[in-house]
């Protein structure tokens, strides 16, 4: 059974997985960090945030520095989607910014399943509009 947890992650919580929801490649235990199974690129930060002012007379462009900043781009090694960005220091290990507690997931997500057709629908079958839609006629 697979649970989308963002726009390109999901956890088969069959196998305890984490899954790029693109392309289903494999990225690691749902128990760990998601990020050890990704690709990574330590860009520049000035490519994104370029000076504001002049550089050549100016020490302080309101420009990230490089010494100080690190923007990690995390890409899914089997599609190649951007899956994650994140501004840290530099070598700061990988960022845990999601940890669930797996057991639980799969109870409640097995309880959820049995009471509604034995599975769960993917996020995008919910995308529908609240109320009915209202049909704008020409005469």
């Amino acid at each position: 059974m697979k649970i989308c947890i963002t726009e390109y992650l999901s956890i088969d919580l069959d196998r305890e997985r984490w899954e790029c929801r693109r392309c289903g490649h494999d990225l690691g235990a749902a128990r760990d960090n998601y990020k050890r199974g990704l690709l990574v690129y330590d860009r520049d930060p000035r490519e994104i945030h370029q000076p504001l002012i002049d550089p050549t007379k100016y020490a302080y462009t309101f420009a990230p520095d490089p010494a100080y900043t690190a923007l990690l781009e995390y890409y899914c090694p089997g599609c190649g989607t951007l899956v994650e960005t994140e501004y840290t220091v530099p070598g700061h290990p990988p960022v845990r910014d999601i940890e669930l507690d797996i057991d639980s997931l799969q109870e409640k997500a097995r309880a959820w399943a049995a009471d509604h057709g034995g599975t769960l629908p993917d996020p995008e079958s919910l995308h529908r509009p609240a109320h009915a839609r209202h049909q704008h006629k020409h005469s």
